[in-house]
Order: structure tokens, then C-alpha cells, then sequence
């Protein structure tokens, strides 16, 4: 039988990585240099603006993929962090009719630090390199 928890651990990461895929794909194809210039902008260095669209797209694909989920969960939580505090605190949680709140980074910052905290099996390419290494621990646990 399925464990329900796995199942839902698999949604959010899926969801997540399907989601942090699309916005760095967009910030790529939107002209990253604009993106760059966004982030001189607000004062933060402009070629970490590389490292976040990096981030979002090759962790978006980790974590629908399932390689490395707890890495790449905690790298976008890291990456959501950084959104709310330099650029959507000061907004407010519902935005300002021009641009959105922290809702939604809030949202996605606390389905990362679920998956960073509890990984994802279910359909995971890790199944694949470590499956001895789970069976094992979980061999291992007290019930």
C-alpha cells in the first residue's frame, strides 16, 4: 500500500518543480539581461541573477525528476528567501495593486523546506542510485 505522506510529498514536488521550471525557462527567454539589470536595480549584484534563473530551472527539473530533491528544495527555499526579504516584504502580503505580495513565495518557500526537510521518494531517479542505502536505514528504524 502506498504511503499517503509519500504521495503528497510527490505533489508538492512536482508542483514546485514544475512551477520553479516555468519561471526560470521565462526569465531565460525574457532576456536575461533584463533581469540582470533588475537586479542592479534593486541592489543586489546582476550575475546572481544567472544563479537564480539557474537554480529554478535545473532545480525545477531535479525536483520533478526526483535527483537530489532535498538539494535542489533547499536551494529554491534559499532563492524565496531572498525574493520575500529584498523585494516582496516590503510590498506587503497581498501586493499593492501593482505588483503581488509574498503570498505565493511564502507558499512555495514553505513547500521547499517541507521537501529539503522530509525528501521525496515516490518515483525518484535517487531510487535508483541509493536504493540499497534506503532499504538499509529503513531497515534500521525502531518502529
Amino acid at each position: 500500500m502506498t504511503n499517503k505522506f509519500e504521495v503528497s510529498t510527490l505533489i508538492l514536488r512536482v508542483v514546485l518543480g514544475i512551477s520553479f521550471f516555468i519561471h526560470g525557462l521565462a526569465k531565460f527567454q525574457g532576456g536575461i539581461e533584463n533581469i540582470v539589470g533588475w537586479f542592479d536595480s534593486i541592489g543586489l549584484p546582476g550575475f546572481l541573477a544567472y544563479g537564480v534563473a539557474l537554480i529554478e530551472v535545473v532545480g525545477g527539473i531535479a525536483l520533478v525528476i526526483g535527483l537530489g530533491s532535498r538539494i535542489a528544495a533547499g536551494l529554491i527555499a534559499l532563492v524565496m528567501i531572498g525574493a520575500i526579504i529584498k523585494v516582496k516584504l516590503s510590498i506587503s502580503f497581498l501586493g499593492n495593486g501593482q505588483m503581488a505580495g509574498y503570498e505565493l513565495d511564502l507558499a512555495f518557500l514553505a513547500m521547499a523546506i517541507a521537501i529539503a526537510i522530509n525528501g521525496s521518494r515516490m518515483f525518484a531517479i535517487d531510487q535508483l542510485f541509493f536504493k540499497g542505502q534506503n532499504n538499509k536505514s529503513e531497515n534500521s528504524k525502531t518502529v
